[in-house]
């Protein structure tokens, strides 16, 4: 039997076969602002495609990775600090900042260059701030307010030749994220006058994002599960598309604890306040309590009324983060009878950061007498407030804790959200099986969630997911109860019928939960011998009070690289966010911090519960054969918490890559067999990789570094998609750069910025369109080093 060209596309897909290049609208997949406009393609696998980052990250794989700004520049210019850098075609998609609890201001200006042209430059701050307008407006960017504490871009910005984004000065923590295409085909360079007003609005507007479904339909279940049942809420047939899951759960309270807004300040070692408070002359004694943010721990104080030392604020414990504390001291009656008014001065003693105060209470005779709203000008006017040696100043909004009602309805919440799990079958084969509080982004309690993909309107306990979901044959959307609890509730699912063609995968998702493991990073994805692309998480934490489980970094590897090729400088900062989430929970439709839970909030005793995800859509990283996207805990691993996990990704059941030669510099038979030419003494380098503080991948090879020109020759397929020529090399000489000649066809330049002395080796990917290796048996590489040029190996993956 003879299929149509229509019929075999969508016979190919799913199993892992992709339809011919000709049948496909483009192997990258939508770029610009299509990336946004055609959410109904994100299912596609691209091909040719990478996702990159250059962050502050500590080289040494340590936690210095921006605090002295020691790695933040891959150089320096006229123009400031060179922060991204790269030849060839791609789309910078996502770009953070934070410094000085957020304000960016001291980074000064930001310039973008594509293609040679300036598409930005403006002072950081105006930009974050949307004060540019359109296209960069909220929230495709954001200030630290509405990011809690970091700055972010995500406005897709496309070149064919060129990128560099340079900040006037050093901007201490930061990172870009940005895709490479192995050729300029279908890109156009970024227009910062197209507004993209259509984005943004369906950005603001919330629900689901995908161009309508002709043919949409839904089915609708009601939901009641005895502990350990499960039931069926939808099944469709033939070829189509989930495009909607919606699940109301009554019983899953929003439960929410009282918060209040209070302006406040703080002072450092060598530092006091002081201000005058009414009292009761007929007093035996009074009682000042003052309001603090207990998170930083140690604060103590000696207090003197009327310049007599009379007391001292003891050492306060570290508290919970985001949680009002209240701390009480007793002035004695020989310092305050028989007064109407004394003057009371703090004098810094001790604290982990500084001595911070948002208002004051004074209790006298039985009754209060005074108030003092520290942070409030016309209050410390009105009670001579004065302040030395300042570190601090601005507003909190903190909560109080709960009573014991609240805290049992919410901890029902959670037992039903992390208890009840979803599952969906595409064509006989179950690829989600997640809890559905993670799986719709909130872990940790019914919280409200207004992302690109999925939302959570916690006033109605609804929860709503826009992905798209494509199969062949069918597909089947399960909820199973393993809570202890009877389940009720309502669901509706929304699919159509239409034909699937093009190299496109299943939606799956990756759960994890469990303790962490000292020295091992948590794991968001790994797979092997599939093709896909990982496309967000959503993460559960609970950790220590003081949150230093926070301070783990991302990190990435693709399809075996011994190099990440993303490495970010902290959990909070993945999460584009910074300082511990310090503005508190928040929401946009790329990220968000969903909970913050104390003890007197919901969260086990002496803990702290912290939920977050992350969609990474313009930046999704795609992988031809493997993934590995992990996650420390803790500087470096070293602090324990219970994590859960759930990594949301499009794969295909293969893998789409295959390495078809190796060429071992330095070994003569090897570079005999590859026909090798080139200068540069053979030398013998033992050294690290970038990644893992405690477990270092480590290799000993010789390597050639030279200026002259190289040549070899290497074994491709010879039905490829592209070559991606894999490079081990050393790189304590940073900026390395050479001409690319493939077979007698000059293409972009091999331009490597990075540069690391402590750990040396570096595995770098030159991408080699399609259009130069399809229906080639080999590759002949000509390298015109413009820099010493290091190489221990070069090795041939043909794409498939």
């Amino acid at each position: 039997m003879r299929l149509s060209p229509l019929l075999l596309a969508a016979a190919l897909v799913l199993g892992g076969l992709s339809a011919p290049a000709q049948a496909q609208a483009s192997a990258k997949g939508p770029v610009g602002w299509d990336v946004y406009r055609r959410l109904d393609r994100l299912p596609e696998l691209p091909v040719g495609v990478q996702t990159k980052q250059f962050s502050s990250f500590d080289r040494t794989g340590d936690n210095n990775d921006g605090f002295e700004g020691t790695y933040s520049c891959l150089n320096t210019t006229a123009q400031g600090c060179v922060i991204a850098e790269h030849t060839g075609a791609g789309e910078v998609q996502a770009i953070w900042f934070t410094r000085d609890g957020g304000d960016v201001s001291r980074t000064g200006r930001i310039t973008v260059e594509l293609d040679g042209r300036k598409v930005v430059e403006a002072s950081l701050q105006d930009l974050v701030d949307g004060k540019l307008g359109a296209p960069f407006a909220h929230p495709l960017v954001g200030n630290a307010d509405q990011s809690s504490g970091g700055v972010y871009v995500e406005v897709p910005m496309p070149f064919t030749r060129s990128m560099r984004i340079t900040t006037e000065h050093n901007p201490l923590f930061y990172h870009v994220s940005y895709r490479t295409f192995a050729d300029a085909e279908g890109v156009s360079t970024f227009d910062p006058a197209d507004r993209a007003q259509d984005v943004i609005d369906r950005l603001k507007a919330g629900g689901d994002p995908k161009p309508a479904v002709p043919g949409a339909r839904s089915q609708d279940a009601a939901i009641r599960l005895a502990p350990g049942q499960s039931v069926r809420i939808a099944r469709t047939q033939g070829a189509g598309l989930l495009s909607a899951i919606r699940l109301r759960l009554p019983q899953a309270e929003q439960v929410l604890p009282r918060t209040e807004a209070d302006e406040g300040r703080a002072f450092g070692r060598n530092g006091s306040s002081e201000f005058t408070v009414k009292i009761d002359p007929a007093n035996d004694g009074v009682r000042l309590t003052r309001r603090i943010d207990p998170a930083i721990g140690r604060q103590a104080a000696k207090v003197l009324v009327d310049g007599q030392e009379v007391a001292q604020w003891p050492p306060s414990k570290p508290g919970a983060a985001g949680m009002w504390a209240d701390e009480v001291v007793d002035l004695p009656a020989s310092a305050t009878k028989g007064k109407s008014q004394i003057t009371i001065k703090n004098v810094f003693v001790s604290s982990d950061l500084d001595y911070n105060e948002f208002t004051y209470w004074v209790d006298s005779a039985g009754k209060r007498t005074d108030t003092v709203d520290v942070g409030d000008a016309a209050d410390e006017a009105a009670h001579d407030y004065t302040i030395v040696a300042q570190t601090w100043q601005g507003e909190r909004t903190f909560a109080f804790p709960m009573d014991p009602a609240q805290l049992a309805r919410i901890r029902t919440a959670q037992e039903i959200l992390q208890g009840l799990r979803l599952r969906i079958a595409f064509d006989g084969r179950r690829t989600v099986d997640s809890p559905v509080g993670e799986f719709f982004g909130s872990g940790h309690a019914m919280l409200p969630v207004k992302s690109l993909m999925y939302a959570v309107d916690a006033a109605t306990s609804t929860l709503s997911a826009w992905w798209p979901m494509p199969y062949r044959t069918g597909a089947t959307i399960e909820l199973f109860n393993d809570s202890g609890r009877t389940i009720e509730g309502q669901a509706t699912v929304t699919s159509a019928n239409r034909p699937v063609s093009g190299n496109v995968g299943y939606f799956r998702t990756q759960s994890r939960a469990g303790g962490t493991t000292p020295g091992t990073s948590w794991p968001f994805l790994r797979v092997s011998g599939a093709q896909g692309k990982f496309v967000g998480i959503s993460h559960t934490m609970r950790g220590p009070a003081n949150r230093n489980y926070l301070e783990g970094d991302e990190r990435v590897h693709v399809d075996g690289s011994r190099t990440p090729q993303i490495h970010g400088t902290g959990t909070e900062d993945f999460y584009q966010a910074g300082w511990y989430f310090n503005r508190e929970t928040f929401s946009t439709p790329f990220h968000g911090n969903t909970a913050h839970l104390a003890p007197a909030t919901g969260c086990p005793a002496d803990d702290d519960c912290t939920g977050a995800y992350r969609l990474m859509i313009g930046d999704a990283v795609p992988f031809a054969g493997s993934l590995t996207f992990d996650i420390e805990h803790g500087w470096t691993n070293d602090v324990e918490g219970v994590y859960s996990s759930t990594a949301y990704w499009y794969g295909s059941d293969r893998a789409a890559t295959a390495q078809t030669d190796s060429l071992t510099v330095g070994d003569p038979a090897s570079e005999r067999q590859h026909r090798y030419t080139g200068q540069g003494e053979v030398t013998t380098l033992e050294s690290a990789f970038e990644g893992d503080f405690r477990n270092p991948v480590t290799l000993k090879a010789t390597q050639r570094v030279t200026q002259a020109p190289v040549t070899f020759r290497l074994a491709i397929d010879r039905d490829n998609q592209g070559v991606e020529l894999r490079r081990t090399s050393d790189q304590s000489v940073a900026g390395q750069h050479a001409e690319v000649t493939v077979n007698g066809r000059r293409l972009a330049d091999w331009v490597q910025p990075l540069g690391n002395r402590s750990r040396r080796w570096l595995e770098d990917v030159y991408q080699i369109p399609a259009g130069v290796t399809r229906g080639q048996r080999e590759i002949t590489v000509r390298l015109a080093p413009k820099t010493p040029w290091s190489a221990a190996s070069y090795t041939a993956w043909s794409l498939r």
